[in-house]
């Protein structure tokens, strides 16, 4: 795409800002610097051997995949990592993190994966570390895959809806078939090997009980989990959240909070756990920023987001949680075969990203949860034909959950001697 494509495609883009009203080139001259990318989500395989009712990649908005390579071919990998070093070398990065994506990326074994990873080693600059892992749903991890995996490094995350066959009804192989049995084997496999266990991420579902999600979560040993909120935004709604405008309401506004109320209560399961319990990201990045820490998630807070993904077909994209929001909202008109990621940094969609309370709306930035909340998910905030430039649809939820988590750390302290 050249740059006279990608400008009407911005002056006609569904989302006008950022991608029309963002000002890349004065923020530049006004002094404010690019934010160099030290997360690299890197598609390995574009297909996936299941049918999840809610996936955002297969069942969203855009479809862009269809017409991507099935796997990432050996050039396209060796093209990445050398744009990664490069991008590693010119920023003096000690560090830069690897994640290895689908589709399911096992879908074409372990050698792709390590492959993959050994590239990006051997582009970066000494002394530049690589962190790596791997989401997966787990139903074709092996023993013998996980073994490659770990001798490269390489460590496992699990995708789940929570413990049981039941909290898992969503996500069924293409015939139907439950994966749970499958998925278990994994979860089991990786709690016999702590070292290469990432954690887990589940996708909340308001039909699940919290407390059964999380009781039957703790019993797999996840070094972790991540309770992750539904994909949805303004336009297309979540379950229990009415279609409204954002630039409507009052704020803070009267809205049900079944997220809010769902997230409150598995809280305070966790919470009151009697023994030491895993570390859930969400509620622990909630906590670091009422205590005035930074957030290491783009959830929750205002820290610049340093992610980009490279597809199976080299393009560079924003994060593929844009997918839910219309066809090609992730795309940026750039590869690896003709661009840097330096060049990527100068997207409006990106810049947008690392603008921190700038980028809200004045909902947002006039909210006394703003720099904990920080807007929520990005993906969250938008509405068709306005763009992401509003609170997040979860905006109530977030509330809930923010006053409630700040209430029992506030009675914690109050407590102590």
């Amino acid at each position: 795409m050249s740059r006279g494509d990608l400008h009407a495609t911005r002056a006609e883009s569904p989302a006008p800002w950022p991608l029309r009203d963002l000002d890349v080139g004065a923020l530049r001259r006004s002094g404010v610097g690019p934010v160099p990318f030290r997360q690299f989500v890197l598609k390995v395989h574009s297909r996936c051997n299941l049918a999840c009712s809610y996936c955002y990649v297969y069942e969203g908005a855009d479809s862009t995949w269809r017409d991507r390579p099935v796997r990432v071919p050996p050039a396209t990998m060796r093209r990445a990592a050398e744009r990664i070093g490069e991008h590693a070398r010119t920023h003096r990065l000690s560090s830069v993190r690897i994640d290895l994506h689908g589709g399911e990326p096992l879908l074409g074994g372990p050698g792709p994966l390590v492959r993959y990873v050994d590239a990006v080693r051997a582009e970066v600059p000494a002394g530049c570390q690589v962190e790596a892992g791997v989401q997966t749903n787990g139903t074709l991890l092996t023993p013998q895959a996980l073994t490659r995996l770990a001798t490269a490094g390489i460590r496992v995350g699990l995708s789940l809806d929570g413990g049981t066959s039941q909290h898992n009804r969503l996500r069924a192989f293409h015939s139907g078939r439950p994966s749970w049995p499958a998925a278990m084997r994994a979860a089991r496999l990786l709690a016999e090997h702590p070292d290469s266990y990432a954690g887990v991420l589940c996708t909340i579902d308001l039909a699940n009980d919290p407390k059964d999600v999380l009781n039957s979560l703790l019993e797999l040993r996840p070094p972790g989990l991540d309770l992750l909120l539904p994909h949805n935004n303004w336009t297309v709604p979540p379950t229990g959240v009415a279609p409204a405008d954002p630039r409507k309401l009052g704020f803070p506004h009267s809205r049900a909070t079944p997220y809010g109320d769902w997230l409150a209560e598995a809280f305070d399961l966790w919470w009151e756990h009697p023994e030491p319990s895993v570390r859930i990201r969400l509620f622990g990045e909630i906590i670091a920023l009422l205590l005035g820490q930074p957030s290491a998630t783009e959830v929750v807070g205002l820290s610049p987001v340093a992610a980009v993904v490279i597809d199976t077909d080299g393009t560079i994209e924003q994060v593929d949680s844009l997918k839910t929001a219309y066809a090609g909202a992730p795309v940026t008109g750039l590869d690896v075969r003709h661009n840097s990621f330096d060049e990527a940094l100068d997207h409006p969609g990106i810049v947008a990203r690392h603008l921190g309370l700038d980028a809200l709306g004045p909902e947002c930035r006039t909210c006394p949860l703003a720099r904990v909340c920080g807007g929520g998910n990005y993906a969250h905030r938008y509405l068709a034909r306005s763009g992401f430039r509003h609170p997040t649809v979860y905006c109530a939820d977030m509330a809930r959950l923010i006053r409630h988590v700040s209430d029992r750390v506030l009675a914690e302290i109050g407590d102590s001697p």
